[in-house]
């Protein structure tokens, strides 16, 4: 069972991971948006990291969401924060989930960031690696979850670098952007890769 301990813990981690990866994410979203992307994903897990997270778990989520909104008025904090409120919505009233739930909360996450931010699978943004990451973790064993996670990040940053984006700033050099990494697809591979 995870509870809100072990989401403090695993924030922690995902906070320094963002931090190390800053200036990377930073200089791959400057190739094809305003380069604050680093900024955007450090700042809001620093600020969810230090949040006191309360027993409740939808709560927690909740709280986390709150963090990455106070800190970031980027289009890309507001869809995390999106993504974490249809996580916390699912779990409200518990104080513990159970693993075998995550994909189907990571999927529901992009369900709703896919609602929010007018996006499809295919357009080479992070709902692809959302989508890669739920379908890659679902049945499969808790101590394997994370490995498959960072697996399935991976190779769909990898899959899409040789396709043009079609969403956000980056479509407008959406020429430009083949043989890229696409940042926010970068930025959740090195959040789960900081897991």
């Amino acid at each position: 069972m995870i509870d809100t301990k072990m989401l403090s813990s695993a924030l922690q981690r995902v906070s320094t991971a963002a931090t190390a990866a800053s200036a990377e994410l930073c200089a791959a979203d400057g190739a094809l948006g305003d380069g604050d992307l680093g900024i955007t994903v450090s700042e809001g897990f620093a600020e969810a990291a230090n949040a006191a997270l309360p027993e409740d778990f939808g709560l927690a989520l909740l709280e986390v969401a709150k963090a990455f909104q106070r800190v970031s008025s980027s289009s890309y904090g507001t869809l995390v924060a999106t993504g974490f409120m249809a996580a916390a919505k699912a779990t409200k009233g518990r104080t513990k989930i159970e693993p075998g739930e995550i994909p189907a909360l990571v999927a529901a996450a992009r369900d709703a960031m896919m609602a929010r931010g007018k996006g499809a699978l295919g357009d080479k943004t992070v709902l692809d690696s959302l989508d890669a990451i739920a379908r890659a973790t679902d049945g499969v064993t808790y101590d394997t979850m994370i490995d498959k996670a960072v697996e399935a990040a991976r190779e769909t940053v990898e899959t899409f670098k040789t396709q043009p984006n079609k969403l956000g700033r980056a479509r407008m050099f959406a020429d430009r952007s083949v043989g890229l990494a696409d940042p926010g697809q970068l930025a959740l591979q090195r959040i789960v890769e900081g897991l």
